[in-house]
């Protein structure tokens, strides 16, 4: 049985853990990193040297990274509905996984650290004001590109290019902070909570 390596609260462990859920198959998962073992236990490092989670291992195969770890899983169960054979469609859906890493997790992630990680009493944390204005400039982006397209990122169906962006636009919601009015993204944000794996992965409390 394929194993995953991490939390259930980290959003890059969610991505998989989301992934395996949209492909039925059953899995087991073993907790690892911020408030769990530490990734720098020998035990781990014996996995990946790079000592961050998450890491699958699959019938000894070990893989990390979770971009790499969801585009691995489409492939191994057949799931060209959520990650075309299409070489053009293929390099869309890589290029919004590619942008929800590096430009849209970049801005999010200091005011998640600067209100939970970093946080003495996350209930009164107050978002960085550079932070939140960094990240508001990429959802408006966003926000221009769903309002003229869509309903997913990819096209018309729901793709792997949806996971990590719909995660962080779960954390953009589910965090406590002034923000602009985004329409189509909150109509984004409710299509994908019709599935139920974002439902359990995404949308379920945790920021």
């Amino acid at each position: 049985m394929l194993k995953v390596y991490g939390r259930a609260n980290s959003i890059n462990v969610r991505k998989v853990l989301w992934m395996l859920d949209e492909t039925g198959q059953s899995y087991s998962r073993e907790d690892w990193g911020r408030g769990y073992r530490a990734t720098g236990e020998p035990d781990f490092i014996k996995l990946s040297t790079f000592g961050v989670v998450p890491v699958i291992e699959d019938n000894g195969f070990v893989l990390r990274e979770s971009h790499a770890i969801v585009r691995y899983l489409a492939n191994k169960y057949g799931r060209t509905d959520l990650y075309p054979a299409d070489l053009k469609a293929r390099a869309v859906v890589e290029s919004w996984m590619d942008w929800a890493q590096t430009d849209l997790y970049a801005a999010a992630r200091p005011v998640f650290h600067a209100m939970i990680v970093n946080a003495a009493d996350p209930a009164t944390a107050v978002a960085p004001t550079d932070g939140v204005k960094s990240w508001a400039a990429q959802m408006l982006r966003l926000e221009q590109y769903l309002t003229g397209h869509g309903p997913f990122l990819a096209g018309d169906q729901f793709t792997v290019a949806d996971i990590p962006a719909g995660l962080v636009v779960n954390r953009w919601f589910t965090l406590r902070f002034d923000k602009p009015s985004l329409p189509a993204i909150t109509a984004y944000y409710d299509r994908l909570s019709e599935r139920p794996a974002f439902r359990t992965h995404g949308r379920n409390g945790t920021p």
